[in-house]
């Protein structure tokens, strides 16, 4: 049995027998809309889904909330209660799988930057992986259950796979999107470089939203023994004090935490000390510990509030069968840390009575 000491953190787990994510969750967009509602897009993936492809992705639905704290599933539209699912078209981009990135909400419209992926296989070391080549999407809703995809160039994709030899050759996944201006939109993404097998953040911009253009990868690996020395994965880029914030899931061998960079102009990045042991803002639990977030934490997404403070959401993963290249021996869920006073680089797990 998990102690309560196992637990800290924990939010949101696994939705009940039979609904769309009964077998895990995980990457939380979060929204603190104007009339007092918050909302969570989030992806996860129920016991019968396709086993080959080794993500937690796979359909995305909605929780609602009077207070960011507690929640509840809205049924929606899709397959067991999701919200959206994978293209019934085989020749999409996003014809397997699916998962949210990144959710705006604009002149009475949603605005919701996907990834997908299609039956493509990838070898990556010794794996060959079903459904890792990712491409970004975007889709747009009124009431942010029913989605209508805006399609891209590439098989319904925003944009394509790099060169053979580029650092996004394989992959480009979790697209977030930042509006700098009325005519200028910014689009950071998951890349895989399969040549080293690290991972890094490439950019594209907009004038309208709608059409990107790459500009390349704007932050890659750090030090090979640092928290993120196999790269960068999903990250939240956000503009407060007058500086451009990346908060990242820092990827190594040992783990997954997460860190800080920032910038002047969202190009350059300079990475921010952590308070934690491995030099990252946030770290996982301590391996061995039995904790739902020993083996990673990732997957961030930032809530200012009121009083200076911030919420971090993000998902935890245990370490069950970890190390033997099975990503779904793992659970995924959902969990919440708050910061001490407007501090980004320190934080403590949310212990169910804090508000």
């Amino acid at each position: 049995m998990m102690t309560d000491a196992m637990q800290k953190g924990l939010l949101l787990g696994p939705g009940a027998p039979g609904q769309w994510d009964d077998d895990r969750v995980s990457g939380p967009c979060v929204l603190r809309l104007p009339d007092g509602r918050w909302r969570m897009w989030y992806y996860g993936r129920d016991h019968g889904f396709d086993p080959e492809i080794n993500l937690p992705t796979g359909r995305i639905g909605l929780a609602e909330s009077d207070d960011g704290l507690r929640w509840t599933r809205i049924n929606g539209p899709a397959t067991r209660g999701a919200v959206f699912e994978a293209h019934a078209d085989h020749s999409r981009f996003d014809s397997t799988h699916v998962g949210v990135s990144c959710v705006r909400y604009e002149d009475g419209l949603y605005w919701m930057w996907y990834l997908g992926g299609d039956q493509s296989r990838f070898r990556m070391g010794r794996f060959d992986v079903k459904g890792l080549r990712l491409r970004p999407g975007c889709a747009i809703s009124r009431d942010g259950l029913h989605w209508q995809r805006l399609d891209g160039p590439y098989q319904g994709a925003l944009l394509d796979f790099g060169e053979p030899n580029a650092f996004d050759a394989a992959s480009l996944g979790w697209p977030q999107v930042v509006r700098v201006r009325h005519d200028l939109w910014r689009l950071y993404y998951h890349s895989l470089d399969p040549a080293r097998m690290v991972f890094g953040v490439g950019l594209a911009d907009s004038d309208d939203g709608l059409h990107w253009r790459k500009r390349g990868e704007v932050l890659g690996p750090g030090e090979p023994d640092a928290f993120d020395g196999l790269g960068i994965g999903t990250r939240q880029v956000l503009w407060h004090d007058g500086r451009w914030l990346m908060v990242y899931e820092g990827v190594a061998g040992s783990g997954h935490s997460i860190g800080l960079a920032e910038s002047d102009d969202g190009l350059h990045w300079t990475r921010r000390p952590g308070s934690e042991p491995d030099g990252s803002i946030f770290a996982h639990a301590e391996s061995g510990s039995g904790a739902w977030d020993a083996f990673a934490v990732g997957t961030p997404c930032l809530v200012a509030m009121e009083d200076g403070s911030w919420r971090l959401y993000y998902v935890g993963v245990n370490e069950t069968g970890l190390g033997h290249g099975d990503e779904l021996a793992a659970r995924h869920r959902i969990g919440l840390a708050l910061s001490q006073d407007s501090d980004l680089t320190r934080w403590q797990r949310w212990d169910g009575s804090q508000r």
